[in-house]
């Protein structure tokens, strides 16, 4: 992969936004600009889980200010994910398109586990080499996610709905800390990694790692006061939690190594931090700087060297869910060709389409009766590494729109022609054959509908396709976009 200039990764969290600008020299990161903004996002969400007007505010300046560092870059070279607050705000379908508009490049609303593995990506790449399995445990504002994994690859991944800022809002909201709040907040902590304790206990690790805000955060206070040395020891853990209850406030807490920053969320990340050294066996843990940030930056490096996680996913998927490989590469094909003469300058819808394509058949797994349906499902429910949700939405939609009730896939001009494209290639594929081989086809735009010019002879000689055809025509008559049979 030839360097690029610069290269930028965003983050945005429940606590804070933070930006990270590198600079690729032969094929190694090397920083440039890194800004954090504390925005504590997740405190924004009120009683009904909606993002307030204040909170919208706050966070869109922050991006704002973000945007300006960012100005400049091309699209390919910026990517930006939000996590658990844009997963779980009522109002975030509304709030997103702003945020966007303020940075100034898209925003990947991303999965928990999709989050855990980027983490565990960026952690991987900041410690050194070692074949030994690690926990990696990184707290952040709104979740917490688990990930257990050797060298570069995580083999167990989990998110966990429980932060630091709503721990810390549901069980010290008014600073208080007292033995009864604090045991509740780590008992109700623990009961929400019960779940998990088998598949993340000690027997399936040799080290324990912390990332993020939350792990160096109480590193700090508990190296500057001496409970502990070269990382979070357990020890350490009870004489901080016995300083904590002394200082009976949150205020009050005069240790060392406190930033004022976290002081908000302390108790809440202190609870969190006690449940999983109790509930996975943990000791001792080393902390390390990489954490999410630095896996998105990893993997739109690995992106643009064209190596890119989800070409292995939908393989993976494709194998698990026994699809017609032969068949799915045929549909794949086509649509991409229809696709290209309609929108030959939407790379990130052809992307989709592709997969879609490959994939459009994994319903048949569960039944062959409305298998399209069966289809959507599994695409926008299943854990797919390396595609947002918007992503696997979009390739539920198409999936779903695939046969059938003509769906319509959204407002823009491009997503009606990836649906034309994907619908007619498996249309024409319908004898799950190479052969008859297919005509050159012509597919255009006329007016608000399209198209198609075909061989009459090839298509006379077809009758169940020219049938068909004639179908598909009269379904997207109804829908307000024409499409048009033209035989020559």
């Amino acid at each position: 992969m030839p360097d690029h200039p610069l290269i930028a990764a965003v983050d945005l969290g429940s606590n804070s936004f933070r930006l990270q600008v590198i600079r690729v020299v032969n094929g190694n990161p090397r920083p440039v600009t890194t800004l954090k903004e504390t925005v504590r996002l997740g405190a924004g969400l009120d009683g009904q889980g909606v993002l307030t007007a204040s909170a919208q505010d706050e966070a869109l300046a922050a991006l704002r200010r973000f945007a300006s560092t960012l100005a400049g870059l091309p699209p390919d070279a910026v990517r930006a994910v939000a996590t658990n607050t844009f997963r779980v705000a009522r109002n975030a379908p509304d709030f997103l398109p702003r945020a966007e508009a303020a940075l100034g490049f898209p925003i990947e609303v991303i999965g928990g586990r999709e989050e855990a593995r980027l983490i565990y990506l960026g952690a991987a790449h900041s410690l050194p080499s070692s074949r030994e399995r690690r926990l990696v445990v990184d707290i952040g504002g709104g979740s917490t996610e688990l990930i257990v994994g050797r060298q570069f690859t995580p083999l167990c991944t989990e998110s966990v709905p429980l932060g630091s800022v709503s721990w810390s809002l549901r069980y010290f909201d008014d600073g208080s800390l007292t033995e009864a709040c604090l045991r509740e907040a780590e008992l109700a902590a623990r009961a929400a990694f019960q779940p998990f304790e088998v598949a993340f206990g000690a027997r399936h690790w040799q080290a324990a790692v912390g990332t993020s805000g939350t792990a160096r955060a109480l590193l700090d206070v508990l190296e500057a006061n001496g409970y502990s040395q070269g990382g979070i020891c357990r020890e350490g853990l009870a004489r901080l939690r016995e300083a904590l209850l002394s200082a009976g406030h949150i205020d009050n807490v005069k240790l060392a190594g406190i930033r004022e920053d976290r002081r908000p969320v302390m108790g809440g990340g202190f609870a969190i931090m006690a449940a999983a050294f109790a509930a996975f066996g943990i000791e001792r843990m080393e902390i390390t700087f990489g954490a999410l940030r630095d896996g998105v930056m990893y993997d739109l490096m690995a992106r643009r060297r064209a190596v890119d996680i989800r070409d292995r996913t939908v393989a993976s998927f494709a194998r698990r869910h026994r699809v017609d490989g032969e068949q799915a590469e045929r549909v794949a094909l086509w649509a991409g060709r229809l696709f290209e003469q309609l929108a030959p300058d939407e790379p990130g819808l052809r992307r989709s389409l592709s997969d879609v394509a490959l994939l459009h058949e994994v319903g048949l797994s569960i039944a062959q009766a409305d298998f399209h349906k069966h289809s959507a499902y599994l695409l926008r429910h299943a854990d797919l590494p390396g595609f947002s949700q918007p992503e696997q939405e979009r390739l539920a939609m198409l999936a779903l729109a695939q046969r059938g009730q003509l769906v319509a896939p959204g407002e823009h001009d491009a997503q009606w022609a990836a649906l034309l494209a994907l619908r007619l290639a498996v249309l024409l594929h319908r004898a799950r054959s190479a052969s008859p081989r297919l005509p050159r086809l012509v597919l255009s735009r006329q007016g608000m509908g399209y198209c198609l010019t075909i061989s009459n002879r090839w298509l006379a000689a077809q009758p169940v396709i020219q049938f068909a055809l004639n179908e598909e025509a009269s379904a997207w008559q109804k829908a307000g976009r024409p499409l048009h049979i033209h035989p020559v």
